[in-house]
């Protein structure tokens, strides 16, 4: 008798704790493939220690191969979801194609960079939902402080030395934060002309930095941030981004070689293309997380609007907190229907709290409801991060203790360029090469939205060789992006970027770039042969 086959698709924080939960109640009694584009599940939470070079890159990469045992693991992107024929489609990281026959799918795929129409935004900021964002933002950021030293242009030299960070959420905040520290050493190394320090601002429409938190968190994080001299406006947000700077809604331009853009995700654009009743551009699944209608199909992280039991009436946000113990239940109730583990059971949660490195020993973080700042905090949040990660914990560990007591590397490595991660993409885990295959842009295009709706979303950076197009990061429980390791929404709590919480608005649909890429950020006739991805 054949074994039941299972498709998941995407190892984000659901998906990847929805494989792992199913072979363990499995025990190879099914057949359970899991497709991915990448090999390893990101733990987003500490990307942004990444992008400061505090962690070395892959400290946050757990591999799927070595970490889940019983599973098969296929290496491609979701293209095509038939429920009639349950059958899934996919391309593969060469250019190739396949299908995926299924018994039970889980929907998995978590979320993509969130635009916005404002002018500039997909031209010039980059996201931070990958690994390759965050390798080029550290590169950028420090390439920018480099180039101030020898600067002799007085303005040209402020400009470099300005960073702009949009959306006070957990990832811009951790954004602004982490890479302020380091390009204060890094001044240090380069001494700058003129007496010149380096400038970071943070922007939000919201009212308070990390509006979704405790106020009195709120107020650890604003104090912290204004401490070390980072310009924090809120009630203010981009109207227009250029090559040289960013207008302000408040009607001042900033002159900035770089603009990180924190504002918001979005569900992988796989959710809308199933062509099932979505909810903000989510899945609607039943507490059991089954697709209505379509008892075979499974949705959690970001790609399903979960009801939330605990709060009738509304749904679950999208933190890597949820898209974690969905993963759970997922896998749970899949074993379940095919009569190979317990009865399936509703998706129900307790609020653990938030947490927030604010860089160094400082942190802001109520776990469990209790209001710590301080080193107290600061404990707290690296203890979650290390009991949360399904591997490299002492390799973890050992990168915190050497940045303590050692100087940090202020290098750049130069493995990906600008144009290898637009802000409008599909696959954010994925640097785009010469002559590769490419999704289609994930563009908030036609989207009706205005930024206020989205203010508490993580968001977005420098786009291209502009500005400083970089990425920025999310944190304990983020669900990394789409069907990417932890591809989830926003983390809010121990983790998770919180999701939007504006009203109802339908899917936004893609969006044509009409930028002109800039000769010196080409792909060069040795990058086609070679397919090098490093910066000029």
């Amino acid at each position: 008798m054949s074994r039941p086959r299972v498709v998941i698709v995407g190892a984000g924080f659901a998906g990847y704790r929805a494989a792992r939960t199913l072979a363990r109640l499995t025990r190879n009694r099914a057949d359970i493939t899991l497709l991915n584009p990448t090999d390893y599940f990101l733990y987003l939470p500490l990307l942004p220690q990444v992008a400061a070079g505090i962690l070395e890159a892959r400290r946050v990469t757990v591999s799927l191969p070595g970490t889940l045992r019983g599973v098969r693991l296929v290496l491609g992107e979701a293209e095509h979801v038939d429920l009639d024929g349950q059958t899934v489609h996919y391309s593969g990281p060469e250019g190739g194609s396949g299908s995926l026959g299924y018994e039970r799918l889980v929907l998995a795929v978590g979320s993509v960079n969130k635009l916005l129409p404002i002018p500039g935004v997909a031209e010039y900021a980059h996201g931070f939902r990958g690994l390759p964002e965050a390798l080029y933002l550290r590169d950028h950021v420090t390439r920018q402080v480099e180039l101030a030293a020898a600067e002799e242009d007085p303005e040209s030299c402020a400009a470099r030395c300005t960073f702009v960070v949009v959306g006070a959420g957990y990832t811009g905040t951790e954004v602004a934060a982490q890479l302020q520290m380091l390009t204060d050493r890094l001044a240090r190394r380069h001494p700058l002309p003129r007496g010149l320090r380096p400038r970071w601002i943070l922007l939000d429409v919201a009212p308070r930095v990390l509006p979704e938190m405790d106020e009195r968190l709120s107020r650890t994080a604003d104090r912290v941030l204004r401490a070390r001299g980072v310009d924090v406006r809120m009630g203010t947000s981009v109207r227009e981004a250029t090559r040289g700077g960013v207008l302000l809604t408040d009607g001042r331009f900033v002159a900035t070689r770089t603009l990180v853009w924190c504002v918001g995700v979005r569900p992988d654009p796989l959710v809308e293309a199933v062509k099932q009743p979505l909810e903000r551009g989510r899945l609607i699944v039943d507490p059991y997380l089954q697709l209505p209608g379509r008892p075979e199909v499974f949705a959690c992280g970001d790609a399903a609007a979960v009801p939330d039991l605990e709060h009738p009436g509304k749904f679950t946000p999208m933190t890597a907190q949820h898209a974690w113990r969905q993963g759970r239940v997922a896998g749970e109730n899949v074993a379940a229907s095919l009569g190979l583990g317990r009865r399936r059971r509703p998706y129900r949660h307790r609020d653990l709290g938030f947490a927030v490195d604010l860089g160094g020993v400082q942190a802001a973080a109520n776990p469990f409801g209790v209001p710590l700042s301080g080193p107290a905090a600061g404990a707290v949040t690296r203890g979650y991060h290390l009991a949360a990660l399904p591997g490299n914990r002492v390799r973890v560990a050992a990168d915190w203790l050497l940045d303590a007591v050692l100087p940090r590397q202020g290098v750049q490595l130069g493995l990906v360029r600008a144009w290898s991660v637009p802000l409008d993409t599909a696959s954010p885990e994925l640097a785009r090469v010469p002559g590769g295959p490419q999704r289609p842009p994930a563009h908030a295009g036609d989207e009706r939205m205005t930024h206020e709706t989205h203010r508490n979303q993580p968001g977005s950076e420098p786009a291209k060789n502009q500005p400083g197009g970089e990425p920025a990061k999310s944190q304990p429980g983020s669900e990394p992006a789409k069907n990417q390791p932890g591809g989830e929404p926003a983390k809010s709590q121990p983790g998770g970027e919180p999701a939007n919480s504006g009203p109802e608005h339908a899917a936004p649909g893609p969006v044509k770039r009409t930028d002109t890429p800039d000769p010196a950020d080409a792909p060069t006739e040795r990058d086609r042969a070679q397919g090098d991805r490093g910066d000029s």
